[in-house]
């Protein structure tokens, strides 16, 4: 049974979420559907003009030796999770907003916390939340030892452009609200007082506005989805940004408290190849 969510704070309508028991979502999870065409791509994934699969949804991350979930409120690294799992206990205290001294810090499954080692691995899958916190090399070998690889930039634009090739996964033109992406809210504001401040913070996708999470699980925003065929590949502009295949450090998309109105076109490049913070995510691509 899961735990009933926790109330609101003073000042802006801030909820949290027990990392067992996300909010609910303010739209009904997507179904799947199913491509008019056969398809060399395997299940999870969407067939671009036959030239490349592309995974349907945002990733999570797994111990590739034993499946287990990893949080994905933290690096997946050892050394990273048990450091910053015991840094923002003692730091959320210091904390000037009350919500940032009010919301308690996510606890890592035990085992992660424990192992000497683990190795991530990518899986698409629908209605989870996706990993953030990813750096591309972490990206990358997730992707790897999923039997997959990161995509091109130029692979990632053509797929989220749709096959009617649009700026936006539903047309030429911003609609606010159509992805998630441009959200009022930013949750390290809110939480540290400053959108600069604290980006490594594990509870910052766990903020919500009311009922509605600022990172949404995958498929969470079935208005944005890019279309193939008769089938779709979701949340391509906003949820996280994703990295992509860029030695010199490219993410692409844009996150859910990201100012961009630029759609599939919406690229950083100031950051290095091994930078994370909590608004990064990926998806992986395949050659059939």
């Amino acid at each position: 049974m899961p735990a009933a969510p926790a109330p609101a704070v003073a000042g802006p309508r801030l909820l949290y979420l027990p990392d067992a028991a996300p909010a609910p979502l303010p739209l009904p999870a997507p179904e799947v559907p199913a491509p008019r065409v056969a398809s060399r791509c395997p299940p999870e994934m969407v067939s671009i003009r036959s030239q490349f699969c592309i995974d349907r949804w945002e990733e999570t991350l797994v111990d590739a030796t034993r499946g287990r979930p990893l949080s994905p409120y933290y690096h997946p690294t050892p050394e990273c999770t048990r450091r910053e799992w015991e840094r923002w206990q003692r730091l959320r205290s210091e904390q000037r907003p009350v919500e940032g001294r009010s919301m308690p810090v996510p606890p890592p499954p035990e085992w992660e916390l424990s192992a000497p080692r683990f190795e991530p691995m990518a899986v698409s899958s629908p209605n989870a939340i996706p990993n953030g916190y990813l750096s591309g090399q972490i990206a990358e070998a997730a992707c790897t030892r999923a039997g997959k690889r990161l995509c091109t930039p130029e692979e990632w634009v053509t797929a989220c452009r749709g096959e009617k090739n649009r700026k936006f996964p539903y047309g030429h033109h911003f609609e606010d609200g159509r992805c998630n992406v441009y959200r009022a809210t930013h949750p390290a504001r809110l939480l540290h007082g400053d959108a600069s401040a604290g980006h490594l913070d594990p509870r910052l996708n766990q903020v919500t506005e009311g009922t509605d999470p600022l990172l949404r699980l995958t498929g969470g925003t079935p208005g944005c989805a890019s279309e193939w065929n008769g089938d779709a590949v979701y949340d391509m502009v906003g949820n996280l940004d994703e990295w992509v295949a860029d030695p010199d450090g490219t993410f692409v998309g844009g996150f859910y408290a990201r100012s961009t109105r630029e759609g599939c076109d919406a690229r950083v490049e100031v950051h290095s190849y091994d930078y994370y913070d909590y608004s990064l995510g990926t998806r992986c691509c395949l050659t059939p």
